[in-house]
C-alpha cells in the first residue's frame, strides 16, 4: 500500500493532462471490433487499460503496444471465444462494455474483477436488456453483481433497461451495432447523458448509422463494418479537475496543457460550473490558465452530467464562501465506491462542515486541517483528499493512494513538480 503525506503549499507551473480514460477504453474496443489493423495514439497507461487489453486479447484480436502507441488487428466484428475468465480488474466499462459484446457470441463467456467490481457496481441492468434480447446473462451468485455468465446470440432486437447509469446503455449500443439484428432499445431514468453522448460520438465517427429519440430511444441497424482508424486520444477532463481544484483553492496560477475544449467529454461541463463559482480561466488552443485569487462562492450544482467531479467538487465546496448543494448524484454511490458517504466521512476527520443527501452533499466553508484520511481503493477519492490537504493546515497522511494510477499514473510526480509539499511512502507487506 502507498501514503500520500502532503502539507499546504503554493502552486505554480504547468501540467500536461493525462488522456482520456474513456476515450482510450472505447478505442481499444472499436479497434479489437473492427476490420483491418487499427493504431491508438497517447493512450493513457493504466491497469483499466491493461484490462481492456487483456480482454480484447482473450476474444481473439492482437495488440501491440508501445509507450505512446497500441497497433490492434481487428476480428473483423466476429469475436471468438474467451479461453479464459475475463478478469476486468477495476473497470466498470470493461465489464459492461466487454459483457454486452460477450452477449453476440454463441458460447459461454465469464467476467469477473476486484472486490468493487463484485459488490459495488451494479450489472443488472446489463443482464436484464441482454435477457430481453434472447441471451443467456445471469449473476453467477445471483445478487445482481459479477461474476456473470453470458451466452448468446442475440436472438430479439428489442429491449428496455434502466439508464441511471451510463455503461450498460453504452455496452448494449456497442453491440447492437454489430449484431445481425440490429437494436431497438428503450431507456427509462436516463442518467449521465454526456458519457452516452461519447459513446454515440464515436458511433458517428466510425460511420455506423443510428438515429434516436432524445434519451429514451435508440435505433440502429446492425451488421455495422469498423473500418480501419487512426486516433489520438485527447486530455482528460475528469482528471484535469484536480490540479484546477488545487490551484484555486490555494489562489495560484497554473497552466495546464493538452485540453481540447472541442472534444465531446462531459467532464469539461465542471469549468463552466467554476466559472459560475467566481473561477477565471484563459484558453487558447489547448493550453488552460487558471487565474491567481479567485475567491468562490457555494451554488446549487445539478451535477448528473459530470457525476464524477462530485468528490473534488465536495473539496471545492468546502473553500468556497457560504453553502455549496450538489444532487443528482444518487449514482455516484455505485462508483468505485459510494462516493458521497466515503467523501463526507473522510472530509469530516478534516473538520469540515458537510452533510450526506440520499442523491449528494451539502458543503459549508470550512477550515480544513490535517488528518489521516482513506482512499477507499477509489482514485477520484484518493486525487480529491490531496487536494484538499493541499489546502488544509498541518500534515495529511492520504492512505491508499496506489488506486490513483487508474486515471492518472503520475499524479504524485506532476503535483510535486507545481510546488506540492507531498512525500510518497510505501508500505511493505501492507
Amino acid at each position: 500500500m502507498a501514503n500520500f503525506h502532503i502539507r499546504s503549499s503554493s502552486l505554480q507551473g504547468s501540467l500536461t493532462i493525462p488522456s482520456s480514460k474513456s476515450h482510450t477504453l472505447r478505442a481499444i474496443l472499436f479497434a479489437a471490433l473492427g476490420h483491418g489493423t487499427s493504431s491508438i495514439e497517447n493512450y493513457l497507461p493504466s491497469p483499466d487499460t491493461k484490462a481492456m487489453i487483456e480482454a480484447v486479447q482473450l476474444l481473439g484480436a492482437s495488440v501491440e503496444q508501445n509507450s505512446t502507441i497500441l497497433t490492434i488487428r481487428g476480428l473483423s466484428g466476429i469475436p471468438q471465444v474467451a479461453e479464459n475468465v475475463i478478469q476486468c480488474g477495476n473497470s466498470g466499462q470493461v465489464l459492461r462494455f466487454v459483457g454486452a459484446i460477450a452477449g453476440l457470441m454463441p458460447h459461454y463467456t465469464i467476467l469477473t474483477g476486484d472486490a468493487s467490481i463484485r459488490y459495488n457496481r451494479p450489472i443488472k441492468p446489463l443482464l436484464d436488456g441482454l435477457t430481453q434480447l434472447g441471451v443467456q446473462a445471469h449473476s453467477a451468485r445471483g445478487d445482481g453483481f459479477a461474476p456473470i455468465v453470458i451466452k448468446g446470440p442475440f436472438i430479439h432486437r428489442r429491449a428496455t433497461v434502466e439508464g441511471s447509469d451510463s455503461q450498460p446503455i453504452s455496452g448494449l449500443l456497442i453491440a447492437g451495432a454489430l449484431s445481425p439484428n440490429g437494436l431497438e432499445l428503450s431507456v427509462q431514468n436516463p442518467g449521465e447523458k454526456p458519457w452516452v453522448d461519447l459513446t454515440l460520438h464515436w458511433l458517428k465517427v466510425l460511420n455506423i448509422g443510428y438515429e434516436r429519440n432524445g434519451y429514451t430511444d435508440y435505433f440502429l441497424k446492425g451488421s455495422a463494418k469498423i473500418e480501419p482508424f487512426h486516433y489520438k486520444v485527447p486530455g482528460d477532463f475528469s482528471s484535469a479537475a484536480f490540479p484546477i481544484a488545487a490551484a484555486l483553492i490555494t489562489h495560484s496560477k497554473l497552466t495546464l496543457e493538452n485540453i481540447d475544449m472541442t472534444d465531446v467529454q462531459g467532464d469539461k461541463a465542471l469549468l463552466f460550473v467554476l466559472e459560475q463559482m467566481g473561477a477565471k480561466f484563459t484558453i487558447q488552443n489547448r493550453t488552460l490558465t487558471i487565474h491567481e485569487n479567485c475567491p468562490l462562492k457555494g451554488m446549487k450544482i445539478d451535477i448528473n452530467d459530470f457525476v464524477d467531479a462530485l468528490p473534488i467538487l465536495a473539496v471545492i465546496g468546502c473553500f468556497a464562501e457560504g453553502t455549496t448543494e450538489i444532487r443528482g448524484a444518487a449514482i455516484a454511490r455505485k462508483k468505485e465506491s459510494d462516493r458521497i458517504a466515503c467523501i463526507t466521512n473522510e472530509l469530516k476527520k478534516m473538520g469540515a462542515d458537510i452533510e450526506e443527501r440520499a442523491d449528494g452533499l451539502i458543503v459549508k466553508q470550512s477550515k480544513l486541517q490535517g488528518a489521516v484520511v482513506k482512499a477507499h481503493h477509489d482514485h477520484r477519492l484518493a486525487m480529491a483528499l490531496s487536494v484538499a490537504a493541499i489546502g488544509a493546515t498541518g500534515e495529511t497522511i492520504v492512505e491508499g493512494v496506489e488506486c490513483i494510477a487508474k486515471t492518472y499514473p503520475h499524479f504524485y510526480e506532476d503535483f510535486r513538480s507545481i510546488g506540492v509539499n507531498i512525500d510518497e511512502h510505501h508500505l511493505v507487506g501492507v
